[in-house]
């Protein structure tokens, strides 16, 4: 068990970092509904996203993601019913999951299990960044199209990580969790985007101070939505809904005040009492403290 807050931290990490069973449960699904979505409409590529595609997921929390890359004409210019005609597709050949839309993918819940439930989502090529990283339209849930590109943003998010030691993908794992373990409705790519974009600015992680900061700036900013810094998908919204935004801020106030009672309590040498408020912030998932 942990004596100090960074080995908490440490063993956190490894506590959050899906195990090699749940990795082969993503992988496990993924050959039927490739071969589903090519029969059915002419796949270009099919390939991973998301938190597991980027190193950023949670055990047992993260579903798997997957862009779905489709020629236009195979496509509706609606993409309501371009989702709509995938999630039909998908539902005839796996009738027994409740294959249902989640915009701006169709969920093939497999299994009980987060890493076995499969978000595709339909994409279509639209052009090249100037790296060559290819920038997709996929649904914007009001039947239009928005750009997207997994491949830049991944890129960004791990060159920034590979920069400051590999510890930026673990800080993104941080906040993660406590989006999950206190069920705040937040967007992960928001998450994800955000803790990148303040790393950047960044010589080094700590993850007890830096986590207590990204709370602070999360708050300081009112969870407004975040211009792309890729430059590709415009503006990147926290929440879906006013509610959810509602809801988000109120226990991100209580995330951020548990989190400087904890950074306190360490600076004050009170190494017990930072733990206990670091297992408040992350809802009794922190590692417990070792005297």
């Amino acid at each position: 068990m942990p004596r100090t807050i960074d080995e908490g931290f440490r063993d956190f990490l490894t506590k959050l970092t899906p195990t090699g069973t749940e990795s082969e449960s993503a992988k496990s699904h993924r050959a039927s509904i490739e071969a589903c979505l090519a029969a059915n409409f002419n796949l270009q590529r099919f390939f991973r996203t998301g938190s597991f595609g980027n190193g950023t997921s949670i055990s047992g929390y993260s579903d798997v993601d997957y862009f779905a890359s489709i020629p236009a004409d195979k496509l509706s210019d609606n993409s309501t019913t371009a989702l709509a005609r995938v999630r039909d597709v998908l539902d005839k050949r796996f009738p027994n999951t409740g294959v249902r839309v989640n915009c701006p993918a169709v969920k093939v819940p497999f299994g009980a299990v987060a890493s076995e439930s499969t978000e595709v989502v339909p994409a279509i090529v639209a052009s090249l960044t100037k790296d060559k990283h290819i920038v997709y339209k996929i649904p914007d849930c009001a039947g239009g199209w928005m750009r997207s590109s997994p491949d830049a943003h991944n890129a960004y998010v791990r060159d920034i990580d590979q920069k400051l030691d590999s510890k930026v993908k673990p800080l993104i794992r941080f906040i993660k969790a406590w989006k999950y373990y206190q069920q705040v409705p937040i967007l992960s790519f928001y998450l994800e985007m955000r803790v990148a974009h303040y790393a950047y600015t960044q010589s080094s992680i700590v993850y007890s101070i830096d986590v207590k900061v990204v709370f602070d700036i999360l708050n300081s900013a009112g969870l407004a939505p975040l211009i792309d810094p890729t430059g590709i998908s415009g503006n990147i919204n926290s929440c879906s809904t006013q509610t959810k935004l509602d809801e988000a801020k109120s226990k991100l106030a209580t995330a951020l005040s548990r989190a400087e009672k904890a950074c306190e309590a360490e600076r004050k040498g009170n190494v017990k009492d930072a733990f206990d408020w670091w297992n408040l912030v992350f809802n009794d998932n922190f590692p417990g403290y070792y005297r």
